[in-house]
């Protein structure tokens, strides 16, 4: 009885065991996870996951140069989008598998034997490669074979629900019409000298009116008062003994930036014939094309061709010929190692010949200043331990060689020169230190070093009205200058509009019946004076959507196209600036020639991009729909738990 009792307790106990492990994910003792969802029979296995999470992550530090934690990649939604790819791909799978969409075994080899990640050193198909990457990978070969085979039947079913999707043609025309329009405008900045009265002073009361009601402008930012230490190789620069030996050797080995022969900024355009570079030759020198041209016609741009600064050595047999011009031209024919050239010298460099003696000041400095960079790495060691041990900033400025001083820092100014706040790494730290954080001594990418302590944190503050006084006052101007001439914009908007209604001369008075009697002509009646525009400013023709117009503000010439008909008129407030634009003209669209079609083939592309994945998204989720989705929220927690 007792052996059958403990035999019991034994299986109870595993029992327990097993269904504990369940709530982790787990199915069996060899280390395998439970499936983390299927959709239509179709099973989606933690391994997919754990791989498509881990491609995820791959993708987005690609994109970004950042690599992301578990929790910024869960907070950014890459397990979601993960897993949302690996059910896509398991609907259209069910879906191909209802169909009986398959392709054959050759095809799977072609894709297998042609993939680079399979291939040996000889360029050909490796089968123990194949097999070692699938096995790193943790797959079988009949697993990733199938996943293969599935891959190219979810493309036909893909390719087969959207080979019908295309832009329709009245909305590319409607987009292309809207995107090729050019305006006719006139726009005038208005200023304060277009007033009609000068701004007033405003009194006490008002400026105390405004610093209140504009409290967010006078606030100081949160203040932190921070102590610090801080040594630069500049500080020792003066202290340090420099070698003239090693000063002759520094030389000795950039001695190819102080000795320089005559250099020519070069273009080189090579033709398949000597007859062909002799006939670009004459065409240049009678004037009927140019260089760029040449190049253009032979699919290469000015930057392809561009040898940059070169000797007369460099250029060969060509060297003569560049080299005899004594100014910007055109040389050759010459014959290069890829054969026969022209040659444009854009620019003749003198040669370079510095001696010792006129380098040495330069060189001096940035000896001195390399010998104080490892002076200072010398001596971090020691300094580090003297605040380890309890030493105190003001002891170690006291000591030297570190300098004491102090900071106001916000975040907010800018760093003037020679001042600690220009280090990022000081801003950075600086930002984040609290006053339980001891100093620690951290080394810049100049090799200066500097530690910090944070006295006491300001936080923002209404700066009293005595002491911003004048900044209150140019802030009310500005605020009323601006004000008055938005009022200015739409009075001469009205104005504008008024000017171009077209003019309706009123019906003649009838005249009295007594004057009708005795045959009394009807008096004629004036017309009505037609308003007056006000002053357009400055014309600007053919103005294309997306336009420039030199010292405007882009939003200028984006309101010049929201006016709806011509002679109409808009107030437009930009960058602190008021302008009056005045529609003249609206230009239809030419969309005739190769310019006009090469937009319009991007439009339909995008058009068509945009809803052939709007029709992916609806037949996917139709798919999964039809077939069933399931989800098993434990599996995908166990997978994210493994990848912390």
């Amino acid at each position: 009885m007792r052996g059958k009792g403990k035999q019991t307790i034994v299986w109870l106990l595993m029992g327990m065991l097993v269904l504990g492990l369940g709530g982790f994910g787990v199915s069996n003792f060899s280390g395998g996870t439970a499936d983390v969802g299927q959709v239509g029979g179709v099973e989606i296995s933690s391994q997919d996951y754990a791989r498509a999470l881990r491609a995820q992550k791959q993708e987005f530090a690609a994109q970004t140069g950042k690599q992301v934690s578990p929790a910024e990649a869960k907070a950014f939604g890459l397990d979601q989008a993960a897993l949302s790819r690996l059910f896509v791909a398991a609907g259209l799978e069910a879906e191909a598998n209802r169909l009986g969409v398959s392709v054959g075994d050759k095809a799977v080899a072609e894709q297998i034997t042609s993939a680079s990640a399979f291939k040996g050193l000889d360029g050909k198909f490796d089968r123990a490669r194949y097999a070692d990457v699938l096995k790193r990978e943790g797959m079988r070969e009949a697993e990733f074979e199938h996943d293969l085979r599935m891959d190219e039947a979810r493309m036909i079913l893909q390719s087969a629900a959207l080979a019908g999707v295309t832009a329709p043609a009245p909305v590319t025309d409607l987009a292309l019409n809207w995107l090729l329009e050019t305006r006719d405008i006139h726009w005038r900045e208005l200023t304060a000298a277009d007033l009609p009265d000068p701004i007033a002073t405003p009194d006490e009361a008002t400026l105390e009116a405004w610093h209140k009601a504009n409290a967010d402008r006078f606030t100081a930012p949160e203040t932190r008062k921070i102590t610090y230490v801080w040594l630069t190789p500049e500080m020792l620069e003066d202290k340090v003994q420099v070698d003239e030996q090693a000063l002759r050797d520094l030389y000795q080995s950039r001695i190819a930036d102080y000795q320089q022969p005559e250099r020519r900024m070069v273009e080189r355009l090579v033709f398949p014939t000597q007859a062909a570079a002799e006939a670009a030759k004459a065409a240049l020198d009678k004037g009927e094309t140019s260089f760029e041209k040449l190049a253009g016609e032979r699919g290469l741009s000015l930057s392809d061709i561009d040898l940059g600064e070169v000797t007369k050595a460099q250029l060969g047999a060509a060297g003569d010929a560049v080299f005899a011009l004594d100014q910007p031209g055109i040389a050759g024919p010459a014959n290069s190692n890829l054969g026969p050239a022209l040659y444009s010298m854009n620019a003749i460099l003198d040669p370079v010949n510095t001696s010792f003696e006129e380098a040495e000041p330069d060189l001096r400095v940035e000896a001195a200043l390399d010998r104080a960079r490892r002076q200072i790495e010398s001596e971090t060691g020691d300094l580090s331990d003297q605040i380890a041990g309890g030493a105190t900033l003001e002891d170690l400025g006291k000591q030297g060689p570190l300098q004491l001083g102090h900071i106001d820092w916000t975040g907010k100014d800018e760093a003037g020169p020679g001042s600690i706040a220009a280090y990022p790494e000081f801003r950075a730290q600086a930002s984040k230190i609290t006053d339980k954080d001891f100093p620690e001594l951290i080394t810049t990418e100049d090799g200066s070093i500097f530690a910090l302590r944070l006295d006491q944190v300001v936080p923002p503050t209404l700066e009293p009205f005595e002491q911003v006084r004048a900044r209150v006052a140019e802030d009310w101007s500005q605020n009323e200058t601006k004000r008055q001439l938005l009022a200015l914009g739409e009075d001469l908007k009205m104005a504008t509009d008024a000017a171009s209604e077209p003019v309706v001369s009123p019906l003649p008075a009838a005249t009295t019946p007594v004057a009708q009697a005795v045959g009394a002509a009807e008096a004629p009646q004036p017309a009505p004076a037609p308003a007056e525009a006000p002053a357009k400013g400055k014309p600007e023709t053919g103005l294309a959507r997306g336009g420039f117009i030199q010292g405007v503000p882009q939003a200028v010439v984006a309101d010049a196209f929201e006016i709806k008909k011509p002679g109409s008129g808009e107030v437009v407030e930009a960058e602190n600036r008021v302008f009056l634009v005045t529609l003249d003209q609206i230009h239809a669209a030419q969309t005739s020639g190769s310019e006009a079609e090469q937009i319009r083939d991007g439009i339909q592309n995008r058009l068509a991009d945009s809803m052939r994945q709007d029709v992916f998204d609806y037949f996917a989720r139709a798919v999964q729909a039809q077939a069933g989705a399931t989800v098993n929220q434990t599996a995908v927690d166990a997978v994210n738990a493994q990848a912390q």
